[in-house]
This record gives C-alpha cells, structure tokens and sequence, in this order.
C-alpha cells in the first residue's frame, strides 16, 4: 500500500494555531522523552523522572531535565514555525508514522523468516551440517540469537524502509495465509507439525493486528458506536474528534505505554531484557520477547496518529482548506 499524501499538496502554510500545534507537539516530545527514560533506566539504571519528588538525586535530576528540555524544544519548535497549517503538520506526522509501522513490518517479516529457518534446522539437527559445535550451542540461546541475529535484521528492516514506499498490509496477510496453509498441508497431508509454525503464525498475526491500527486510525476505518456521529456536519464532528482524542485516544495510549515500561520487571521491558521465548523452549521461535515489545509499539504509534488526527480535527472544525476525503468509517 502507498504512502498516503506527500506534504506537498497541502498548503504549508495557513492561519496560526499555536495552542493547538504547542499541545501536540508537546504530547510527542513528552512520548520521545520517556522512551529515553526508560532506555536509561534498562540500560543504566537511571531512575524514572518522577524520582526527583522522593530524593532522586542527581541522575533522577537528568532524567527529569529530558522532559524539561523535549518540552521547551516542542514549543520553541512551534514558534518558531507559527505559521504552518494544521493539516500539513498532521501530514508531516503521519508520515513519519508511517515510515516507523513500514520498519516494524520489515523487521518482523526478515526475523520471522529467518528465525523460522533456524527453528527448523535447530529441531531437525541440520545446524551441525553447517556450523561448528560451539556456534550450534549459541544457536541454542534465545539471548545470543536474538542479539546477534535478530538485531541486526532489526537494523537492516529500518534501513529497507527508508528505500521502500508500501506499508506491506496485503503482503504480510498474505505470508500469514501461507504459513497458515503450510501448517494444514504438513499436519493433514504429511502428519508432520512442529510448535515453530503456530510461533510463526502468532507472531505475524500480532504484527498485522496491532501495526496496522495507526494507519487504520489515518483512514477512519475503526468501528465506531455511532449514535449521532454520521449526522453531525464537520464543524461538529472536528469538535467531537478532537476532544475524543485528548480524552480518550491519547489518556488510553499513555496508560499502555506507563504499564508497558513501568520499571525493569513490566510487561515489556522484563521480556525484552531478558530475550523472553516461549515454554516449547528450543523447539519453537525465539520472538516472544518482540511480541511483548509489539504492545509498546502500538501504543506509541496510536499516540503519534492520534496526534495527527487531532490536528486535521482542530482543522476540519475551523473549517480549513484541504480536508481528506476517507472511506465511510464502519459503525454499530
């Protein structure tokens, strides 16, 4: 699927709006800040932020000047460049959106493939046919494999995407149809099944399910309970998305992301340290800990959409120029 839009076809500049521009780019600068945090925190053991208020002392204190500084920077930003219009901010934002949802589809695509291949070498014994008795022992440790495997396909899935203009929707449902299909014709066909197929399946899925939801946001394709939504004029409804996205949208995504990394030991960053797999062990795939990692993902790209959405929102309620046409949005 293409990239939506090019920032050029939207008027770039248009009528100043800098509370509104000031609280999203805050909202995103606050997200860039916390993701640091807590890389310092796994990585270094900083503390969080908040520890400055209960004697943090002076590494709470840098962890905290992040935030400070994410700040003045967003708004410094928007001064800076008071003039530009809300939809080709928003624009602008979704596209970086993008690019990040097109490495994650690369990356779990190469590793899925690849570490699918090791799976089966590994349960089959056909590792010693091509490496020594030492690298077959690593390739039997889910931390090894993924540091040294994983994490450069990691790299190189960012690299592609920067070179590539297609999210990879359609492919990756298509590669979960085939391994889908291939587990059935092996099961039913050649009595033959290995836990690594139902991993493989699992972890494409995830990726589908939870990657694609940004960009299902950009074109209004989730289902709404809708009452008195589809007879609102777009006045109206710019108002009520963009108070919906404040209230709703961003608090729920932030909720995520807190209990995702709230320390060494939460939901993402214990599986994630530690190179988490599965209870099949050796038999299965080594992903486990990336599937955790998929949940962060998530919210932090939902955030970044969010904010997006609010401002071509604010932009349909002050009734700008330049309002994308989606789909009808599906609704109960």
């Amino acid at each position: 699927m293409a990239q939506a839009g090019q920032a050029e076809n939207l008027r770039a500049k248009g009528d100043p709006a800098p509370l509104i521009r000031s609280i999203g780019w805050i909202l995103l600068a606050v997200l860039a800040a916390f993701l640091i945090n807590n890389a310092l925190v796994v990585g270094f053991d900083f503390p969080y932020a908040t520890a400055l208020f209960s004697g943090g002392g002076a590494m709470a204190g840098v962890t905290f000047g992040i935030y400070i500084i994410a700040i003045i920077g967003a708004v410094l930003f928007v001064l800076r460049s008071s003039d530009t219009a809300l939809r080709h901010d928003a624009l602008r934002i979704h596209n970086f959106n993008v690019y990040l949802i097109r490495a994650c589809f690369w990356v779990v695509l190469l590793v899925g493939v690849v570490d699918a291949t090791i799976a089966v070498m590994r349960v089959e014994d056909l590792l010693e046919l091509f490496l020594s008795e030492d690298m077959v022992k690593k390739m039997n440790l889910a931390r090894f494999v993924g540091a040294k495997v994983h994490m450069p396909l990691v790299v190189a899935g960012f690299i592609i995407a920067a070179f590539t203009r297609m999210l990879g929707f359609l492919w990756l449902a298509l590669m979960i149809v085939a391994a889908e299909l291939t587990i059935v014709i092996s099961r039913f066909v050649f009595s033959y099944e290995q836990a690594l197929m139902g991993d493989l399946v699992r972890y494409w899925y995830a990726a589908l399910f939870l990657f694609a939801s940004a960009y299902t946001l950009f074109e209004d394709g989730h289902v709404r309970v809708d009452v008195l939504y589809a007879g609102f004029k777009d006045r109206t409804r710019g108002f009520v998305n963009a108070v919906g996205t404040l209230a709703l949208g961003c608090t729920t995504a932030w909720v995520i992301l807190w209990i995702s990394f709230n320390g060494k030991q939460s939901i993402v960053n214990a599986p994630v340290m530690n190179f988490e797999i599965t209870q099949q062990g050796g038999v299965g795939m080594f992903v486990k800990y990336q599937m955790a990692a998929f949940l962060g993902i998530f919210a932090a790209t939902m955030l970044i959409q969010f904010v997006a959405f609010f401002f071509e929102a604010v932009a349909d309620y002050r009734g700008e120029s330049g309002k994308r046409v989606s789909a009808e949005p599906a609704a109960h």
